[in-house]
């Protein structure tokens, strides 16, 4: 049963919705994706292109002369840190010490808000003049979007579930310290704090290197764990599943049970208020998904990121916003999953990263769908870091990508010291994205790549006003805001 504390909450909730919904000025957009995904990095781009007027073609509003200006204001919620943007620009031109200084700001580790006013004219209709359309964007990490469905699963299962996932060919060697352990232990002794800790520390172990650059794997729970920010230590974030047998009921008093009660703790302390608090408030949603890092690691990943993004889909109470439905439940209308960093391929491989992603998302698309939700797919890159060069090659043209690789960056032989520029030829992904998921001598972990995605440093801008480059950012913030600047 909700608490009366809860249900105030809800009511105010609902009261905000009720508002925005009667007014038609207010938009709550929110921005995840799994980790170094580039949330930091597009919401940044976003707000920089609309404040200084970059070029947004596809923008209907902005082509057609009738986005009139952008203002940042006060963050509107006082129990919610700050969307850092100063900070995070500063950190892509290099702010006071130079462009040498730039580099990409620090992943999203926690929620934070940014409002923005947009000052617009109306495209037609009887009400003329200026009008005005309040963003708030809100940003999280895309790992507590994974932990939605939790809700719904008794400890037990999730263990179950969670045990079987670590036992397939990408995560065994990986899992093998901690479900050694495991075996070690019986569910049913009295509980012990060293026992739940050791165990909750193995576990954890084994979800940071699964998510590590070599296997970046991406369906892993509870998100917290790779992101417990000041909770690290707690008894929320100490437990760990068992190997518990099916149907058993767990003994009072045992290690399971102390495990059970963390989990529920979990989910009712961390999990609930963020969806009840933010999530649920949401209007539009996109999500930002490295799909590169999984082509590099190879098919497994790939096939573990697909199934991270059926997750998350499923986090999503879709459906059309009406006005008894925002009253009661306030409901996502648009998701927009976007493929990030674009520019670190030529532009010939674009709507293959593109189709990728719809293959990627394909099946809980037609889930989501089927409750009135609209769904795109995109391949973009919000800050573009690289342009484009033919370069002759043994009597032949290729088609390069030029660009400064970040310090360390590795292609053959050749180690990359951050500063100079290097003309890169990343290769081109499969025509058919079914490849990306069999393998075919595809990704590094099954062989030799036939593509090799490297990171560079920010662009090089002449001013710190000058809007930032970008790829398709305009047809991302056409189709999450278009409708409202009509």
């Amino acid at each position: 049963m909700p608490s009366l504390s809860d249900l105030t909450q809800e009511a105010h909730i609902a009261a905000r919705s009720l508002a925005d919904y009667v007014s038609g000025r207010g938009l709550r957009l929110g921005v995840t994706g799994l980790s170094r995904a580039g949330k930091t990095v597009f919401i940044t781009a976003l707000v920089h292109n609309l404040l200084r007027g970059g070029r947004l073609p596809v923008l209907q509003a902005h082509a057609q002369g009738r986005l009139i200006g952008a203002r940042l204001e006060h963050q509107p919620d006082d129990a919610v840190p700050s969307f850092a943007y100063g900070d995070h620009l500063a950190a892509l031109t290099g702010g006071v010490e130079g462009p040498s200084a730039r580099h990409w700001p620090q992943s999203t580790r926690r929620i934070s808000q940014l409002r923005l006013t947009l000052q617009y004219e109306r495209a037609s209709g009887w009400l003329q003049g200026p009008r005005e359309l309040t963003i708030d964007i809100v940003d999280y990490p895309g790992e507590w979007l994974l932990d939605l469905p939790l809700l719904e699963k008794s400890y037990a299962q999730w263990s179950r579930e969670t045990l079987e996932a670590s036992s397939a060919a990408a995560r065994a060697t990986l899992a093998a310290p901690w479900r050694g352990y495991l075996a070690s232990l019986d569910p049913t002794a009295p509980f012990s704090e060293e026992t739940a800790r050791k165990a909750a520390e193995l576990f954890t172990a084994y979800l940071r290197g699964a998510r590590a650059d070599a296997y970046a794997l991406s369906a892993l729970t509870p998100g917290r764990f790779l992101m417990p920010g000041d909770l690290e230590g707690s008894p929320a974030l100490t437990f760990s599943p068992l190997p518990l047998e099916e149907g058993a009921p767990i003994k009072t008093g045992s290690l399971g049970a102390l495990m059970e009660r963390r989990y529920e703790a979990y989910k009712t302390h961390i999990v609930r208020p963020f969806f009840r608090d933010h999530f649920a408030r949401l209007d539009r949603q996109i999500v930002l998904v490295d799909a590169l890092s999984a082509l590099n690691s190879g098919p497994a990943a790939v096939r573990d990121l697909e199934a991270a993004m059926g997750d998350v889909l499923s986090a999503f109470r879709t459906g059309r916003a009406g006005l008894i439905s925002r009253i009661f439940r306030p409901r996502i209308d648009r998701i927009l999953f976007a493929a990030t960093k674009a520019d670190h391929l030529h532009h010939t491989s674009h709507d293959r990263l593109e189709a990728i992603l719809r293959h990627l998302v394909a099946r809980a698309i037609t889930r989501a769908q089927s409750g009135g939700v609209e769904i795109d797919v995109i391949a973009m890159a919000a800050v573009r870091a690289t342009r484009e060069a033919r370069v002759r090659q043994d009597g032949r043209d290729l088609e390069a990508i030029v660009g400064t690789p970040l310090k360390g960056e590795r292609l053959g032989e050749d180690v990359f010291d951050g500063e100079a520029e290097a003309a890169i030829f990343p290769g081109e992904l499969p025509a058919d994205p079914r490849a990306a998921f069999r393998g075919d001598g595809l990704g590094l972990a099954g062989g030799e790549a036939d593509y090799r995605f490297l990171r560079f440093r920010p662009p090089l801008t002449t001013t710190p006003d000058a809007p930032l480059p970008h790829i398709r950012l305009d047809r991302a913030l056409q189709f999450l805001l278009g409708d409202r600047l009509a």
